[in-house]
């Protein structure tokens, strides 16, 4: 084996995965999942919606890797397994809001529960997502007033703080409803922008945890860093990926504001004309290498500090296969610079 296949096994985007199978995660991560859906179907029953089937792969590492980075995060914190799959199912409620939320600004369907509704009420289904996962989320929580586990009290204080983690990222969403009127610089979109979009958005899986966990350790604060570093760099990626639509749509793009930047106003406005002209297929940030290799070197950073952060040292072997392994699950493969 030459060293040229040696590096590309080691970049692997499977080896992530399967290194946290054997951290024990696909289990838990299975646990988790099914509890959600297993409550789902009491909210719903007798509604008149029947929740169908959990899907092929619903639990699968694959299909749920940044969940699986978030029961990792709880993990490494020590907090006792029971207590894991329980935030790991309210992180899936957090998820399920999260995604309804987006299906509807962005006028899309991406599925968290699957019903009997008509596939065609994509907006409608979005809404169900969300009701049925905050109502999911109040399930579980009161669920663990029941068992002894919390008081009503922090129960009451945990779904506040559910609420309150998103509504940061939520905020910064509405601003762009109508569509940006300026550009921003490059380092104004990450930390203005990004920073509550994304940033603070990964962190979210923590509040419940922070609101009903007494013993706080000492590392949350390393870990929640490493969190907030993947959300900014998986969110460069995903503008790089989205670069037409969000000029189309006049929302702010990281690799717009460079585009601006470093190529100029002409350059900026040429794109500006093709989007609007109907030729969003043809815009790409390959067409600008200066900007797309500052994004792709700085997306690099974020999320080589951010997987840094969060695995502890026997697990560190796992950066680079989950950089790999995110920007495939986002598009972004042929975009990143080696």
């Amino acid at each position: 084996m030459n060293i040229i296949s040696i590096v590309k096994g080691l970049i692997d985007p499977s080896v992530a995965i399967g290194s946290l199978a054997l951290a024990g995660l696909e289990k838990e991560l299975a646990l988790a999942l099914d509890l959600y859906w297993e409550s789902a179907g009491r909210v719903l029953s007798g509604s008149g919606i029947v929740l169908r089937n959990k899907p092929d792969g619903f639990t699968s590492l694959e299909k749920n890797f940044f969940s699986a980075l978030f029961l990792y995060s709880y993990q490494r914190a020590g907090i006792p397994p029971s207590r894991r799959a329980m935030y790991a199912a309210i992180n899936q409620c957090l998820r399920g809001m999260v995604t309804g939320c987006d299906n509807i600004l962005d006028d899309e369907y991406k599925k968290t529960i699957d019903t009997d509704l008509p596939q065609t009420a994509v907006r409608f289904r979005s809404i169900m997502d969300i009701m049925v996962s905050e109502r999911v989320l109040f399930d579980i929580l009161m669920k663990s007033v029941k068992n002894g586990e919390f008081s009503f009290d922090q129960a009451e204080a945990a779904c506040n703080a559910s609420l309150h983690a998103l509504t940061k990222s939520g905020v910064q969403e509405a601003s762009e409803e109508a569509g940006v009127k300026r550009l921003l610089t490059p380092e104004l979109v990450l930390s203005s922008v990004h920073h509550y979009k994304t940033g603070i958005l990964f962190q979210a899986p923590w509040a419940v945890p922070e609101a009903l966990e007494w013993d706080a350790c000492s590392i949350i604060d390393e870990i929640k860093n490493g969190l907030y570093q993947i959300g900014i760099g998986c969110q460069i990626m995903d503008d790089m990926v989205d670069l037409a639509s969000d000029i189309s749509k006049r929302r702010h793009n990281y690799v717009s504001s460079l585009i601006f930047s470093e190529d100029g106003p002409s350059a900026w406005a040429g794109l500006e004309a093709m989007a609007a002209g109907g030729k969003e297929k043809d815009v790409s940030v390959l067409m600008f290498p200066k900007a797309r290799q500052i994004a792709s070197d700085k997306a690099q950073e974020y999320l080589r500090g951010g997987l840094e952060a969060l695995f502890e040292p026997k697990y560190r072997f796992m950066v680079e296969p989950s950089i790999s392994f995110l920007a495939g699950r986002i598009g972004a493969e042929r975009l990143i610079s080696e």
